[in-house]
């Protein structure tokens, strides 16, 4: 039976980001819903186990929240993770599952709740890129591609749905403070042959993100997009990380690519 209640379908939201966006929308009085490999009692979410790589397990996990509560309302897609390493030296396994999760993960999930989305002609969809989809970091080649594709999906997906009321949006957080730092799958291979500078890079990056802000503002974050009324194709959390994104878009690509060397690749 339908209530009252905006139901909200979270993947990945059994730690960091992922559960604080559980946790945000929790206490917004929505009814939330999470799904992911990791076995977990969640406080504020009902957690339903499902693979994001696997298409089936996630018409599964969304089919037993529409027979539960009648519709979804919103999706967040937080499931991912990141790896590292040079280009030249990444087997392509790796690279292919670097995709896989990121992006192809929200591809079934989208998938999997638009027909109930469309038909109500109302639904929300979060996407949780990175700002490394905007400004690509070498030594992450792949992490960056993964996001920068979100953001391309997102702004085409938007058009698509534009008719049925159906509105998505990527949110672009930079560093936060969250295990997915310790999570990163490290590749060292040709650190020698790059002179150091891959092991430089990756230690540089990890550093800025355990000093990097705390998840529960990137949680109120999705919350917020989640929740008001109208959303743009794509945002990025904190005034630092927005001055940022926007220097990227304005000064000339030769310029930034220079910077971003100077920062993560010398």
């Amino acid at each position: 039976m339908l209530n009252g209640k905006k139901i909200a379908l979270v993947t990945g939201g059994t730690s960091g980001i992922g559960l604080a966006a559980v946790n945000a929308l929790h206490e917004a009085g929505v009814t939330v819903y999470e799904t992911s490999r990791r076995d977990a009692r969640l406080e504020n979410a009902v957690h339903l186990p499902g693979d994001v790589t696997d298409e089936a397990a996630m018409a599964r996990v969304v089919q037993e929240v529409l027979d539960r509560e009648g519709r979804i309302d919103i999706l967040v897609c937080c499931a991912g993770f990141g790896i590292s390493g040079a280009v030249e030296y990444t087997e392509l396994s790796a690279a292919k599952k670097q995709l896989d999760v990121n992006f192809f993960g929200v591809v079934n999930a989208v998938k999997a709740v638009l027909p109930q989305m469309r038909e109500r002609r109302s639904g929300r969809i979060v996407v949780v890129s990175s700002v490394a989809g905007a400004i690509a970091i070498p030594f992450q080649t792949y992490y960056s591609v993964s996001k920068a594709a979100l953001n391309a999906y997102v702004a085409a997906l938007r058009s698509e749905l534009r008719p049925y009321g159906v509105t998505a949006t990527a949110v672009m957080p930079g560093d936060i403070a969250t295990g997915f730092t310790d999570a990163r799958e490290k590749s060292p291979l040709g650190d020698d042959v790059y002179g150091g500078r891959i092991s430089r890079s990756v230690s540089k990056m990890e550093r800025d993100e355990r000093g990097g802000m705390r998840p529960e503002i990137a949680g109120k974050y999705i919350r917020k997009m989640a929740l008001r009324r109208s959303v743009p194709p794509s945002s990025t959390i904190g005034l630092s990380y927005k001055a940022l994104v926007m220097l990227s878009r304005l000064l000339p690509a030769r310029l930034v690519n220079l910077v971003v060397y100077l920062l993560y690749a010398k």
